[in-house]
């Protein structure tokens, strides 16, 4: 337990540079809201002060908390389908020659157009907001999948096999670190792609979530609720990737290192 608690003490001091650089924005984002009306910008006190005021109501909670479900279900859709096919992809250079087309339509392809298309399929529910966001964030896991699997290392592959290592021997300490060194950067990427997206069709597609609540704000010209939800939905992209997906991909990192050194 004491040395959970040391990595984990740890791994908030490393992080000393990324809420610098969060100060500085909001530092520079006070800078210039001085220059405009609230408006245009409004000043990091108000919108902090109307975010802190519109999260004591639970409703505004539910909004969240729909959001990030379509969110993070669209996301896990493409994570599991992005690796799974992809290191099928991978494995094989026809494969992964097959698949590239694909690949390459969906990312030429806007996510608006798969939004149109969905509320053709779907109409309003949860199922347009989700479908969207996983055909946004496919691509990205499927490429940094199979470009794992195309780049394992043949050399060590060959000495786990004349060595006769039992199969989920060589997976554990020889082709998953290395495979995970390519996806979780990717499903980092994929994570703030999927709350791109998951506002904007909430925004064009439905009438409840965080998109819908922007929607409003708009149309009553209230930029600091408009902020407000904003720098909500970036504070739950933050928690998740800082909290969750970063101290994963470290760990990860420092496993691959240390079975790299005591494999063989």
């Amino acid at each position: 337990m004491a040395r959970y608690f040391t990595q984990s003490l740890n791994y908030l001091w490393s992080g000393w540079g990324s809420i610098a650089s969060v100060f500085l924005f909001i530092a520079i984002w006070e800078f210039t809201a001085q220059s405009y009306s609230e408006l245009i910008l409004p000043s990091p006190v108000k919108v902090f002060g109307q975010l802190a005021a519109m999260l004591q109501d639970t409703q505004v909670l539910h909004t969240l908390a729909i959001t990030l479900r379509r969110a993070m279900l669209g996301f896990v859709i493409a994570f599991v389908f992005g690796v799974l096919g992809g290191l099928a992809a991978g494995a094989t250079a026809v494969g992964a020659l097959f698949s590239r087309p694909w690949m390459s339509i969906l990312i030429g392809t806007p996510p608006v157009a798969w939004l149109i298309l969905a509320l053709l399929w779907f109409g309003t529910g949860d199922g347009t907001p989700v479908l969207t966001v996983a055909l946004a964030c496919l691509p990205v896991v499927f490429l940094q999948s199979m470009q794992g699997a195309r780049t394992l290392n043949g050399e060590l592959s060959e000495m786990a096999l004349a060595f006769r290592l039992p199969w989920y021997v060589r997976w554990r300490s020889v082709y998953f670190p290395h495979i995970l060194s390519y996806v979780l950067p990717a499903a980092i990427t994929a994570l703030g792609i999927a709350w791109k997206v998951v506002v904007m069709a909430e925004l064009l597609a439905t009438s409840d979530g965080v998109g819908a609540s922007l929607s409003v704000a708009r149309s009553l010209l209230d930029t600091p609720s408009a902020m407000a939800w904003i720098t909500a939905t970036v504070g739950l992209l933050l928690a998740v990737e800082y909290l969750v997906l970063e101290p994963i991909k470290r760990h990860t990192e420092r496993w691959r290192e240390a079975n790299q050194q005591k494999i063989f």
